[in-house]
């Protein structure tokens, strides 16, 4: 498998994976961002050490790819984690709002705001742990 078909396939495990950890079980969760594992880190993760045992942990591909990955698993769990935090505030303060007559728009959220958006520390921990795993089975196994 190419370097690009190691990550996409964490990716795709990742997602697939979401679909039994987050109550209720339900397909539509592999469309999703958020919950457990994240596979933004298994993607990146499975990148980065494909990289790093094709051409080297000490190349300069390694690192670049490594400085990107931990970006995008910093994002993860903290910028987007707090933006769904956020939406979970506002959307019980709008709940809380319904019924009085504060406003007469009522088409300013017509639906609540998505609130499983970022990562705990544990599910990008997961999502780096399943990400490396697959990227060692695939150069070890099938490479």
């Amino acid at each position: 498998m190419t370097l690009l078909e190691v990550s996409i396939f964490a990716l795709f495990t990742a997602q697939f994976l979401k679909i039994f950890f987050i109550r209720p079980v339900n397909i539509y969760t592999f469309f999703t961002s958020g919950g457990m594992p994240s596979s933004h880190s298994a993607f990146v993760s499975s990148l980065a050490i494909s990289v790093g045992l094709k051409y080297g942990f000490q190349s300069d591909l390694f690192a670049i790819v490594t400085v990107f990955a931990l970006i995008v698993t910093y994002d993860a769990s903290g910028v987007r984690r707090a933006v769904g935090q956020q939406a979970n505030v506002l959307n019980n303060l709008i709940h809380h709002l319904e019924g009085r007559n504060f406003s007469n728009d009522k088409s300013l959220i017509k639906e609540d705001l998505k609130e499983l958006i970022g990562h705990t520390p544990f599910e990008v921990f997961a999502g780096v742990l399943l990400g490396t795993l697959i990227a060692l089975i695939n150069w070890f196994y099938i490479f």
